[in-house]
């Protein structure tokens, strides 16, 4: 099948296609009469199953080391089960840390609401920044 084919069997560009054959990702065959790649069930099979692994948030070389695992008859699941779990625990630390700037948003800009706009004076570029108190606890929120 054809760069378009296969792009429309599975929900993503042309482009997203020739993209991960570029990365190695798929193995299309060179079609002599017009040097065209042609995809294989087993690209289709594959491009699915990187989208999948794109959407449980795998980087394109972990997904390619899984790949490798497998064509080589080796189980990936030891590896994927390692990488998620170390992913999952990144993703906690993010949230944890984007939760404190939520926070740290919402009390400054509650103060903000209240402080008068100022003019850059030669000492001062912007006084909400400046007098903004990041020492100040944070405080729990409904939300």
């Amino acid at each position: 099948m054809k760069v378009s084919e296969l792009a429309a069997l599975t929900g993503v560009s042309p482009d997203t296609v020739r993209h991960y054959t570029r990365e190695k990702l798929l193995n299309p065959q060179r079609n002599p009469a017009n040097n065209y790649h042609h995809y294989s069930p087993d690209d289709l099979r594959r491009l699915r199953f990187v989208r999948k692994a794109r959407q449980l948030g795998f980087s394109l070389p972990e997904i390619r080391g899984i790949l490798q695992q497998a064509d080589h008859a080796h189980s990936p699941c030891p590896m994927v089960r390692e990488v998620f779990e170390r992913r999952l625990a990144e993703v906690e630390q993010q949230i944890c840390e984007l939760t404190q700037l939520r926070q740290r948003m919402k009390s400054a800009l509650a103060i903000w609401q209240e402080m008068p706009d100022g003019v850059p004076d030669g000492h001062t570029i912007c006084q909400l920044i400046e007098h903004w108190d990041d020492s100040a606890p944070l405080t729990a929120t409904k939300e």
